[in-house]
């Protein structure tokens, strides 16, 4: 049953066509991906579906009779509202019925009427419905239903929205970066439920492996066009490489037939101009095709960086607290040289704080903080970096450097460098006002890489940028030979970056883990395995937690020379997959070899994982 046709739309903003005569369809029970750069129409898209805008051309038909709802990159809400008042916005029975239980149960002064509120939530068969909105509120830490949404930050406002959404269980889920401000664990949350409920879904998101595990179907705007993949992201990466590459011949061919026939033209004489006006109609089509422009987010420079020294940044027994609440205590580590870390932890754990004091910023805490001399800090915050919206993007660059100097020596000029990171050279003429939310992303990030730092610190990078960006800025930074400190709730952006993970558990605790965020959550779950097939009536009175057995000895000379091997081995297999997974997203023609990629993948995440649990269980008798 098709529940939306999309026909001949077409869409401008201040005379730049965003997408011209596009069509396409989605049916009942599909959950499709909207996906293209920065600056191509997807949110615009998103606004003419969601009814909170008109297309040029042609139109937008949706089933009659269908619930629909859509969460906006920025939603808004009535100031008066309470969080209650904006997620039970919907008219629904059940809902009202629910919300009426629950003021019932926490008000001694209603509970007269409990009775009643109990026999018609058992005549709406309401209870199962009840848990659905429990467990999606406590999910997205949604917990004080009377505070004012006014008072709320962007994010907290963003998660409502998102509940609201959920909650009210439409036909037709339209979602636009539902990710953003999101901590990890909901966002794996998030991911399980949209997977696995019989959901018709259209999003926008920069989150690849939600886009693995999410989507069946992706829509590519590209150059004002809509290309369709009927697949997961896997999927798309292989198709639309392929479409690259044929587009790329069929672009070649046609540049050298439009010399032949441009010859052709400048040889006609003037009193013949319409004797051939169907060769040169021909001509102009030919002409459109072979001026077209294939961006392709590759990246193969590495900027130069100021040397490191032996000393970089020691930390001993570093404590932070604030209103009574702890959140760094007695955390110790020395940075090194080419230390790749990831930062983990839920909301308002204090990653940011955590990042503020690495930096020098905020040095109201207690320990001991020793900074190299040598050290140059870059570092990119989610704070809007207050462009002058009246600049061209070349000119503020040039501001802070017209030659850009490579690892290798060599050098480019600041527009070159410009487009390694996709500002073609068009966009770089164009006044910063005019780029949308997601390329004011890219230029701050890329003016934090321009002054050439080596020790890198980024806080949530990827909000806003499209999947390409992100590649691109992938790239760059595996070259990056300094020190990498990285928040962010993209999983596949950490699991590509970062070597070990520090972890933030709440109350001040900070773990330091060898390895990534995938590698950290198998360990987790391995862990979780473990106690429940523990406590699931196997547990013999001789059984003893792993870490209260080992810690009861000391490693023998066989386990120490065991303990040096795995670190080794370990850092030689996330080498190994990391070029594979590079070789992935690169793509190829042959799709038996992208099937032999993946399959490498997953053998060698099985063999991370058991290495690392062995790794932890030695560490742990060691201590």
């Amino acid at each position: 049953m098709n529940y939306l046709s999309v026909e001949s739309i077409t869409k401008s903003y201040n005379e730049k066509p965003l997408f011209t005569d596009i069509t396409f369809g989605i049916s009942k029970g599909e959950k499709v991906a909207l996906v293209g750069r920065n600056g191509c129409g997807k949110s615009s898209l998103m606004n003419l579906l969601a009814g909170k805008d008109t297309p040029d051309a042609g139109q937008v038909v949706f089933k009659k009779d269908l619930r629909i709802a859509f969460l906006s990159q920025n939603p808004e809400f009535d100031p008066t509202h309470t969080v209650k008042d904006a997620i039970f916005s919907y008219e629904d029975e059940k809902l009202e019925t629910i919300l009426a239980y629950e003021n019932a149960i926490h008000n001694t002064q209603e509970s007269a009427s409990l009775e009643k509120i109990i026999e018609k939530m058992d005549l709406l068969q309401a209870w199962d419905y009840e848990v659905q909105v429990k467990q999606i509120l406590g999910k997205l830490g949604i917990h004080d239903l009377d505070e004012q949404v006014v008072k709320l930050s962007g994010g907290q406002r963003k998660r409502i929205a998102l509940a609201s959404v959920l909650i009210n269980r439409p036909d037709f889920l339209i979602l636009d970066e539902p990710t953003n401000h999101l901590d990890l664990e909901a966002i794996e949350w998030l991911e399980n439920y949209l997977s696995g409920n019989n959901l018709t879904l259209l999003l926008v998101t920069h989150d690849r492996y939600f886009l693995e595990s999410v989507t069946d179907q992706i829509l590519e705007i590209d150059q004002g066009q809509i290309f369709v993949y009927k697949g997961n992201y896997s999927y798309f990466l292989e198709q639309r490489a392929l479409r690259q590459q044929q587009l790329s011949t069929e672009t070649e061919k046609a540049r050298n037939l439009m010399v032949k026939e441009l010859d052709w033209i400048r040889r006609q004489p003037k009193a013949r101009g319409t004797k051939a006006k169907y060769r040169i109609d021909a001509f102009e089509q030919l002409k459109d095709k072979a001026n077209q422009k294939h961006m392709v987010a590759e990246v193969q420079i590495a900027t130069g960086m100021r040397r490191l020294g032996k000393k970089v940044l020691e930390l001993e027994n570093i404590v932070k607290k604030w209103d009574d609440q702890t959140y760094i205590n007695k955390f110790s580590y020395v940075f090194k040289k080419g230390d790749k870390v990831g930062v983990i932890g839920k909301n308002g754990t204090g990653k940011s704080t955590f990042l503020n004091i690495i930096a020098g910023i905020d040095k109201d805490f207690t320990g001991v903080y020793e900074l190299g001399e040598t050290v140059d800090f870059g570092y990119y915050k989610q704070e809007d970096p207050g462009f002058d919206e009246s600049q061209r993007v070349i000119d503020i660059v040039k501001e802070v450097s017209e030659i850009v100097s490579l690892a290798n020596g060599s050098s480019i000029s600041a527009s070159q460098f410009l487009q390694h990171f996709l500002f073609t050279p068009e966009m770089q003429y164009t006044p910063v006002g005019k780029l949308s939310g997601g390329e004011k992303k890219r230029l701050q990030l890329l003016m934090v890489l321009l002054k050439q730092p080596n020790f890198i610190i980024l806080d949530e990078p990827t909000n806003d940028l499209d999947i390409f960006t992100l590649s691109v800025l992938e790239d760059f930074l595996i070259q990056f030979e300094g020190i990498l400190l990285i928040v962010s709730h993209d999983r596949f952006f950490m699991d590509r970056l970062a070597s070990h993970s520090f972890v933030f558990n709440g109350d001040g605790r900070i773990g330091d883990f060898p390895g990534n965020y995938s590698q950290y959550r198998a360990s987790i779950k391995s862990a979780d395995e473990f106690i429940s097939a523990k406590g699931a009536g196997n547990t013999k009175k001789d059984d003893k937690p792993p870490e209260k057995s080992v810690n009861k000895k000391k490693l023998s000379f066989r386990e120490i020379k065991e303990l040096e091997l795995i670190e080794s081995e370990i850092q030689s297999l996330e080498e190994k997959k990391q070029k594979l997974i590079q070789l992935l997203n690169e793509g190829s023609t042959d799709h038996n070899e992208l099937m032999s990629w993946s399959s490498d993948i997953e053998h060698i995440d099985e063999e991370i994982e058991m290495k690392t649990l062995r790794w932890i269980e030695l560490e742990e008798k060691k201590d």
